[in-house]
């Protein structure tokens, strides 16, 4: 008994030690990768086409999974910027999979930016891949002591129940110079929960509340009425500032958001995940409204979800990409909808930019009277532009008379009041 509390006690200074060179080394105030992921909303649709790829299997059947170099960046880099601005670089090379990692850091005294780079690759005995080689900064740790310290944190955090859902199906992982295979083999209750987290990552407990409240709002509304986003927005932010505190602020408002977001843009949101369709209470459905038009709601609350979920420059470029793309084959360029989803960008991140703000955010979107308290007026701006009309007029995106519109959209957002801080 003796000897094994001798080693307990050796393994855990190892451990500690290990995590602490791991942040002194790691830790540092330039980053190794620049990190401001761009994405273009073709990128953004991949990524998450790549991350939801495995749900598509039926429960308990084989599934195979066939990744290139290209798909594990973009799905990689989608994953980091969901919580801070970082970025990842990873290479196919020898038969072996290379990761560069630049996260982010919250304010500290010790650095701006965790710098990490590891090295996975298959062993003759072994269908899954182990760690060949990790470096925290300039620092080069033991292959298995690094896999040890990094099991370990894994295993005492939260991020334990994400690394099983992850992992539990995957049988064998093969890695060559062109494209990493995954072959998995999922239960119907390990697809339901990726399902959910590769959506929102939060907890489903909690989504349910803010889908009943909404539920419970649709079958009250009078459909001699149009629904206004303020109606869903006004109650849900109310029961975020009911149930959050200081530290949980920024994790109640996301889901908020995210439950308004698939009521609003349900059709899409189904499209893209492979949910099956679900009734609200009653069965009801209401399009809600901004301005009287519906398009406008889905791209405001759609660019909030994506702000909370990604960040402020992707839900920009994705906002931009799609008025483009409208302008070559859709409904044409639409300077409205662009407003739209600058607003709901800016409504994204000052719901989840900080504690204080989301507190703050809560507060006054309980108070609101109608949608104009955070939706400025649109319907002056130009639209319904072709490619050709939107090259004869403004040229490209780039142009001064394009920015000057941009500015004036920038402008009308800025001086409502929820969103300078009065």
């Amino acid at each position: 008994m003796k000897t094994f509390l001798h080693l307990l006690f050796y393994v855990c200074i190892a451990l500690i030690l290990s995590a602490a060179l791991l942040v002194f080394f790691g830790v540092g105030d330039q980053p190794d990768l620049e990190v401001g992921w761009s994405p273009s909303r073709d990128d953004l649709l991949r990524a998450k086409k790549i991350l939801h790829e495995g749900t598509k299997t039926k429960p308990d059947e084989i599934g195979v999974i066939e990744l290139s170099e290209a798909d594990l960046n973009l799905a990689g880099n989608y994953l980091l910027n969901r919580y801070s601005k970082s970025a990842a670089l990873v290479e196919l090379k020898d038969d072996k999979i290379r990761f560069r990692v630049t996260l982010t850091l919250p304010d500290n005294r010790l650095g701006k930016y965790l710098n990490i780079s590891f090295r996975l690759g298959n062993s003759e005995d072994n269908s899954l891949p182990d760690i060949t080689k990790f470096k925290a900064g300039k620092l080069l740790l033991p292959a298995r002591l690094a896999a040890f310290v990094i099991d370990n944190v894994i295993r005492y955090s939260s991020l334990n129940d994400y690394f099983i859902l992850a992992t539990r199906p995957i049988k064998a992982v093969k890695i060559d110079t062109k494209k990493l295979t995954i072959t998995y083999h999922p239960n119907k209750d390990t697809l339901l929960q990726a399902r959910k987290f590769l959506a929102h990552a939060s907890d489903s407990s909690t989504l349910n509340i803010y889908q009943q409240k909404l539920a419970d709002i649709v079958a009250k509304h009078d459909p001699e009425w149009r629904l206004s986003l303020a109606d869903l927005l006004r109650p849900l932010f109310e029961l975020a500032y009911q149930r959050s505190t200081l530290d949980t602020a920024i994790a109640e408002n996301r889901v908020a958001i995210f439950a308004i977001n698939d009521y609003v843009n349900k059709d899409q949101t189904q499209k893209l995940l492979a949910i099956p369709d679900t009734k609200t209470a009653n069965g009801q459905q209401h399009a809600a409204f901004l301005y009287k038009r519906k398009d406008l709601a889905q791209h405001f609350i759609g660019s909030a979800a994506l702000t909370a979920s990604v960040n402020q420059q992707a839900a920009k470029i994705a906002g931009e990409e799609k008025e483009l793309s409208d302008a070559r084959s859709g409904s044409g360029f639409s300077f409205i909808d662009l407003a739209a989803d600058k607003a709901g960008t800016r409504f994204g991140e000052m719901a989840t930019s900080s504690p204080e703000n989301a507190r703050k955010m809560q507060q006054a979107m309980a108070k609101i009277k109608d949608y104009s308290d955070f939706m400025p007026d649109p319907r002056d701006l130009p639209e319904h532009m072709n490619e050709a009309d939107f090259k004869q007029r403004f040229e490209s995106i780039d142009s001064p008379v394009y920015q000057d519109i941009v500015k004036q959209i920038d402008a009308r957002i800025a001086a409502m009041p929820i969103y300078n801080g009065e």
